[in-house]
């Protein structure tokens, strides 16, 4: 069943309500309240005193966030201290002149916790006030040792909350504050570390490029600056005549991106054409260039190379060519001379890019791959050129092997290109994403009376919140809204994986991307750009894919000391070899001829530095993840990162929600027993009066049953009322009541005709003094013990009736129950429903281990009685009364749509309400680490078992002997086979439902 659109959107919590929601535990019965965040901002703090907002990382359950607590309390100089277990902060009062926010920070971390600190969080709860979140493209990065090179620079950057880096996506996420930061200071200061960089995109809604057709002379420049000029609202511009992009700075409250372009089409009389720039397009264009760009370089090394390779091993067996080779010219034969020419322009030309990067990172203090082959081609070069030196000044003509260097470089690019291209591949999944957006929408335009008079074709990129636009059948929907007129299905399986088409109708919600299939639409915009459900998505997965895996750490360390280590190596063996030479060790004959012991034990030690690779250590992991976010993806699972697919592979215990998760989140009204005199009619017009007013699932149900056994006609919106609500309009037929008031797990109680009115369960019943006759009692029992809910009415103190509540289970919730049984997993329900419901539905699926009449806020202590001994526990919910225990699992999983409750609580986010996925999730964190742990071993044998062959070690024993040029093609290869086995992960099918119950635990 797919999720409706409604799920998908955000909708706001006051910020005293999240507060006390959060503190008290009690989210209410509304499965459709959204938290977003459980702070106030820093009002009602003391003068002198200051407000800050903590991180906490490592808190599980209740007893972790009092130990946080009580650390900070005992801080002397703060006043108050309150700790948030689903937010994983901590909200901190304090006196500025006594305390510091490192004392803070450390006194969480003495308590056995991580701590940053973060500035206060906005309203809306998407980002905090006054930082901003930009992405920037990072080129030169080369393995883990660059990463953590440029992750050291951004986070000793003044301004710089948090830095990411990813070396297999070639970006940098960075939380700064502009007020003590800029864009471009963060750029420059990648730039001045020696990588290059841009920025791709920022949360600061301020900037817009554009791509400018029409541009052909210095007097059209002049022109379109002109005009620039004269718009209100512009900051500061840039034209590049290159690449005809045009970048305008502007003050948002001042004017926006769309009236920006309108009046430069205007004051141009549309001589401009202006196409706005999408970031993601322009970052893909920029990894197409770099590709091009080390194709170039390793075809003009290919081509430069072969020549060196030619005179070296075919021209000596072509008599004619190598006496001219041998002829004489000044104080070299002719053969060197060629060789030296074209080995130089390989070594300093083609191959500057290396010395380069090497340049930066030891001026950083750190070492990489480029170090090595820098230390290799020179080590080769540079003895060439001393040997025909040596040999035009003595007459003694050593060997020269200008050749080693040439392959080398040209190997080593030919292993950077494909590894472009395999890295390319990995990203599929959000340029999918992209390619959903559409590029243009048709605009209604309305005259001052509101009146439609026109459309026109605006870009999709230019749409703003409130715009009217006509969706043509066949064509994507443009952004998130609200169908106004009209009628349609739509297909949302590119966003939510089910397939079957959704109706849509007057005051239905429309996800941007989704295609049109039928009739068209009318629909008034009410998200764009990064709050739309398409955009959030592909921020996750674009997260997701730049996160690490704990299991990363180990590879960023090795790789931090492997260049060192492998310097030390090569001296090492050339000391050795040469030593052993001196001493006469070995015989004359292993030395090559014309050469010497210095020489024989050069060769060795270049083969050393030049056959090893910490590239394919760094790229085991995030190669392997970003596949793997991909894949899933594409299949519905959106995960939030490498470690959360670290603790799903290990997952014992799934705890499974049971209303909306294991149910199908529909309740009907199966049963109504009235036990007085009371007409049924009567009877459900009062019971729906009262719950008309609540937004639990179960009103609404009995609600809809009421109006149906009324024959009362289905609720309608008019087309000139968009914003008139369906309760409104069914108002008409109820009672009218007062005071209504929700009990958390008990019911509701309000006023009908000044008299009180209860519907609940038991225990309202009986906190009210309602007695509950026997034959009351036999009867909801009767209904809980065949899997219904039991929902008693009273009414000016007595009991009136009863009704009995079902809720179907899924389809599948049986067989993936017993599925997550083959793969070792233990399956638990939890439920605030009363016990024998709960029951009956656990053996309907299959389950022996439930929790019922568990409050929303002691799910969570639920989750931590499973995690005792260490076991991994997997929570799968579908509500906000479901994120305490979604936020204290090790493994979160939020099912049925994409809202912020999931993003925020869960790991996984579940995009289609298919239990389906839940196997999915983990068979697919099973897979990848998998195959992480099989690249992670190819890395570590590759290194283990060809550095000793390079240095020479089987050399006496088997002859076994690796040219430097042989030695090169094996490195460029390594980096190259992890890529190519992550990518593997590609072929990732899920399990169907046929295939699941044969999967065995290996």
């Amino acid at each position: 069943m797919a999720p409706s659109p409604r799920d998908l959107q955000l909708t706001q919590v006051s910020a005293r309500d999240r507060k006390s929601m959060v503190a008290a535990g009690d989210f209410g019965d509304s499965e459709d309240v959204r938290l977003l965040d459980s702070y106030e901002n820093s009002e009602g703090v003391e003068a002198g005193m200051k407000r800050v907002q903590v991180r906490v990382s490592g808190m599980t359950c209740a007893a972790c966030s009092n130990s946080v607590e009580g650390a900070l309390q005992s801080v002397n100089g703060v006043l108050t201290a309150s700790v948030a277990l689903l937010q994983n902060r901590a909200d901190v009062v304090f006196d500025p002149r006594l305390v510091k926010d490192e004392d803070i920070m450390n006194a969480i971390e003495d308590a056995g916790f991580d701590a940053e600190v973060i500035p206060e969080p906005s309203a809306s709860g998407t980002k905090p006030h006054g930082t901003l979140l930009g992405q920037f493209s990072i080129g030169g990065m080369t393995c883990a040792a660059c990463v953590n090179s440029v992750e050291g620079i951004l986070k000793g950057l003044p301004g710089v909350k948090r830095a990411v880096v990813a070396l297999a996506t070639s970006l940098g996420e960075v939380e700064y504050d502009p007020t003590l930061i800029s864009k471009d200071d963060i750029v420059n200061a990648i730039e001045d570390a020696g990588f290059d960089a841009s920025l791709v995109q920022s949360s600061e809604q301020d900037k817009i490029i554009l791509g400018v057709a029409g541009v052909f002379s210095e007097m059209d420049a002049q022109m379109l600056e002109a005009i620039i000029i004269n718009l209100k609202g512009v900051r500061h511009f840039r034209f590049d005549r290159i690449s005809s992009e045009l970048e305008i700075l502007f003050d948002p409250e001042v004017v926006t991106s769309r009236s920006l372009v309108d009046g430069i089409h205007e004051a141009s009389n549309e001589k401009f054409k202006l196409q706005v720039a999408n970031p993601y397009t322009r970052m893909t264009s920029k990894d197409i260039g770099e590709a091009s760009n080390i194709f170039r370089l390793f075809l003009s090394s290919l081509l430069l190379s072969i020549p060196i390779f030619f005179i070296r091993v075919v021209c000596p067996h072509i008599p004619l060519l190598y006496s001219l080779l041998l002829r004489r010219c000044g104080p070299f034969v002719m053969g060197d001379w060629l060789k030296w020419a074209l080995v130089s322009v390989v070594q300093f030309v083609i191959g500057k890019r290396f010395y380069v990067a090497a340049a930066r990172a030891l001026r950083n203090g750190s070492t990489n791959m480029d170090v090595l082959v820098a230390l290799g081609t020179s080590a080769s070069y540079f003895y060439s050129v001393c040997a025909l030196l040596y040999g035009a000044v003595t007459g003694f003509w050593s060997p020269t092997y200008f050749e080693t260097s040439a392959m080398l470089i040209t190997f080593v690019l030919l292993g950077k290109y494909l590894e472009c291209l395999a890295k390319g591949k990995t990203s599929d999944a959000i340029k999918k994403l992209i390619e959903l957006a559409p590029a243009t929408a048709l605009l209604l335009v309305k005259d001052k009376g509101g009146k439609v008079i026109g459309e026109r074709e605006i870009d999709a990129l230019l749409i703003q919140p409130g715009d009217m636009l006509k969706v043509l059948p066949g064509t994507k929907v443009p952004a998130d809204g609200m169908v106004v007129w009209g009628s349609s299905y739509v297909n949302e399986s590119m966003v939510t994986g089910e397939a079957i088409p959704v109706s849509k109708e007057v005051n239905s919600l429309v996800i941007g991307g989704t295609i049109n299939l039928h009739g068209a639409l009318h629909i008034q915009i009410t998200k764009v750009g990064s709050d739309t459900v398409l955009s959030q998505i592909i921020n996750l997965v674009e997260t997701a894919q730049m996160s690490k895996a704990p299991i990363q750490k180990f590879a960023d360390y090795v790789a931090s000391i492997f260049v060192p280590t492998v310097v030390a190596l090569a001296l090492l063996t050339l000391l050795g070899w040469y030593t052993a030479g001196a001493f006469g060790a070995y015989p004359e004959e292993w030395l090559p001829e014309n050469g010497n012991h210095f020489v024989f034990a050069l060769m060795f030690s270049i083969s050393v530095v030049v056959i090893a690779c910490p590239c394919a250590l760094g790229l085991a992991t995030p190669t392997a993840v970003m596949v793997a976010t991909g894949v899933g993806a594409n299949n519905g699972v959106l995960i939030k990162g490498g470690d959360a697919l670290e603790r799903a592979q290990k997952i014992k215990y799934v705890i499974f929600d049971k209303t909306g998760t294991l149910t199908q989140g529909k309740a009907t009204v199966t049963t109504v027993k009235v036990f007085t005199g009371m007409d049924r009619g009567e009877f459900l017009k009062l019971v729906a009066s009262a719950e008309a007013s609540s937004e639990h699932p179960l009103a609404k149900a009995i609600v809809e049953y009421a109006r149906h056994f009324h024959f009362f006609d289905e609720p309608s919106v008019a087309d000139d009322a968009p914003n008139k609500s369906k309760d409104t309009t069914i108002s008409g037929w109820l009672f009218d009541a007062s005071e209504f008031s929700a009990l958390p797990g008990r019911g509701i109680q309000c006023f009908i005709d000044g008299k009180l009115i209860l519907v609940g369960n038991r225990k309202l019943m009986t906190e009210s003094g309602i007695d509950i006759p026997t034959h009351v009692e036999n009867f909801v029992v009767e209904l809980e013990e065949s899997a219904k809910t039991g929902i008693l009415v009273a009414y000016e103190g007595n009991l009136l009736g009863v009704l009995g509540v079902a809720d179907p289970l899924k389809r599948e919730a049986a067989i993936v129950i017993e599925g997550l049984r083959k793969m070792g997993v233990i399956p638990v329900m939890v439920t605030g429903d009363n016990r024998r419901t709960a029951q009956a539905v656990a053996k309907e699926v299959g389950i022996q281990d439930v929790r019922a009449e568990v409050m929303p806020a002691g799910k969570a202590d639920v989750v931590c009685s499973f995690q005792k001994d260490g076991n991994i526990v997997a929570m799968v919910g579908d509500g906000i009364n479901d994120s305490p225990a979604l936020a204290a699992s090790d493994v979160g999983m939020a099912i049925g749509a994409g809202t912020d409750i999931a993003i925020e609580a869960a790991d996984y986010v579940l995009m289609r309400n298919n239990l389906e996925d839940v196997i999915t999730a983990i068979d697919l964190s099973r897979k990848t680490f998998t195959r992480i742990r099989l690249n992670y071993v190819f890395a570590m044998a590759y290194n283990v078992i060809a550095i000793p062959i390079a240095a020479g070690v089987f050399f006496p024993s088997l002859g076994i002997m690796l040219p430097p040029w042989a030695a090169g093609a094996c490195m460029a290869m390594s980096s190259v086979s992890v890529v190519c086995s992550s990518l593997l992960l590609r072929r990732y099918r899920k399990p169907r439902l046929t295939a699941i119950l044969e999967i065995v635990v290996e």
